[in-house]
């Protein structure tokens, strides 16, 4: 399957918390090779730059417990007008950002593991994603009662007619936006990304 087509989540995966950091190298070949020789926004280009120095400190920065900075995967599920995005009011942060988070064991890509996370907060069937990246973003956060940077690797989801949502435990509410009306208080850069991921879809 060429990168351009869409993919569907098929599978299970296995959530757990604790993980050998040297059990599966395979989530860490397939960021660098996605990432390696992908063609970044303009403005994300030096967070893709530092991206990919972090990945060559090996498979450990992939996951949550790796201390300063690890790879997340995220998800802008574009609904299937092709002008509103699903956002979440992220339930720590309390601002309306993407659904994404930590990648998992079971993630055997990055593509995979940002359908994970779409499909788990968002409660829609039948999500398929585009597995080239449309963005990039580097933003700090608190892990674990310390502070880390989260090297945030964005896709572009795609939401099945009559899709319905419903509220997972990470978020306080879900709401379906048009780019002229994104809501407050907004995630830094999220309202770039969710143009590149409408301006993605409407190539499609």
């Amino acid at each position: 399957m060429s990168r351009s087509d869409g993919v569907s989540l098929h599978d299970d995966v296995s959530l757990h918390d604790d993980v050998s950091l040297h059990d599966d190298v395979s989530l860490h070949d397939d960021a660098v090779a996605l990432l390696r020789d992908w063609q970044p926004p303009a403005q994300a280009a030096d967070d893709w730059r530092a991206t990919l120095k972090l990945l060559a400190a090996g498979p450990d920065v992939m996951w949550r417990a790796h201390d300063g900075g690890h790879v997340t995967a995220s998800a802008v599920i574009v609904a299937p007008d092709r002008r509103r995005v699903l956002l979440c009011l992220h339930g720590k942060f309390n601002v309306w950002v993407q659904v994404g988070g930590h990648c998992e064991p079971g993630d055997a890509t990055l593509a995979a593991a940002a359908l994970r996370e779409a499909t788990e907060e968002s409660g829609i069937a039948g999500l398929t994603i585009d597995p080239d990246p449309v963005d990039l973003d580097i933003h700090q956060v608190t892990c674990a009662g310390r502070a880390c940077l989260h090297h945030d690797v964005i896709f572009a989801v795609y939401a099945p007619p009559g899709a319905a949502e419903s509220v997972s435990e990470e978020s306080h509410a879900l709401g379906w936006f048009t780019l002229d009306g994104l809501p407050s208080p907004l995630g830094t850069d999220t309202d770039r990304v969710a143009r590149h991921a409408i301006d993605r879809a409407r190539t499609r």
